[in-house]
């Protein structure tokens, strides 16, 4: 009987990772066997902190600090975790920005980052990801519930960067096929992260609409990142699981 972790053996970079979702799926994919990179623009100290609970497993771990804007520092981040990790055979694209506001009034600043963030940099950084991913790879992406549905006002920039992942993801799903690289979607819905507190400000507004009346856990998501990182997910892509509560039911 094989008793080796499901990832034993794998190289992961998960961008965005130094705190909330992202770290919690970098911990759940070095539990589960894997070498881990993360990126990081802020919060080195965190960053650093979560490098050290990955290599307490016995997994190997870098932090790398990339602003997921800049192509440039995508790339980098790309080359800096296979020279680090000698490979790369996992890629979650988690990095992501969310700055609400009145659309006709929203700032051209503050839209240029969220497209520049959640779509520019999710297609540089997988299109540098996939120079070093072997055939049998995966690509998961971070997306969001409010990219099949707009639960509220004040989002439309943020649901339109990540419903293009939605397009994204089936599109490459097609193209990576023949190579079973599988390429797939996490619809987080309301996550009790410093993004969206469960006692933050737009939490009363969500509650209700909810089907499990809480907000879900990072570690929630991370489960279902596991799920499409390993083996049992051989034959899933170009799919999309909510991780939502039940908000868009």
């Amino acid at each position: 009987m094989n008793n080796s972790p499901p990832l034993a053996g794998k190289r992961a970079l998960v961008t965005g990772a130094a705190r909330g979702i992202g770290a919690a799926i970098a911990l759940k994919l070095a539990e589960h066997g894997a070498d881990v990179a993360i990126t990081y623009e802020k919060w080195a100290e965190k960053a650093v902190a979560l490098v050290a609970e990955i290599r307490a497993l016995g997994r190997s771990a870098v932090a790398i600090q990339a602003d997921a804007a800049r192509p440039e520092a995508s790339r980098g981040a790309v080359e800096l975790t296979v020279a680090q990790l000698g490979g790369l055979d996992i890629l979650v694209n988690n990095a992501g920005v969310l700055l609400p506001g009145s659309f006709p009034d929203q700032p051209l600043e503050e839209i240029d980052l969220q497209l520049a963030v959640n779509v520019l940099g999710v297609f540089v950084v997988t299109q540098a990801a996939l120079k070093h991913i072997p055939n049998g790879g995966r690509i998961i992406s971070v997306g969001s519930n409010a990219g099949l549905s707009v639960p509220f006002a004040g989002i439309s920039v943020y649901a339109a960067t990540k419903s293009a992942l939605e397009s994204f993801t089936q599109g490459l799903a097609v193209e990576l096929g023949p190579r079973e690289i599988t390429v797939n979607l996490i619809r987080p819905g309301p996550i009790d992260t410093d993004m969206n507190p469960a006692d933050g400000p737009l939490a009363p507004s969500i509650l209700p609409s909810l089907s499990i009346p809480r907000y879900g856990k990072a570690r929630e998501v991370a489960e279902a990142v596991a799920f499409l990182a390993g083996p049992g997910a051989a034959y899933v892509t170009g799919s999309g699981i909510l991780v939502d509560g039940g908000i868009a039911a």
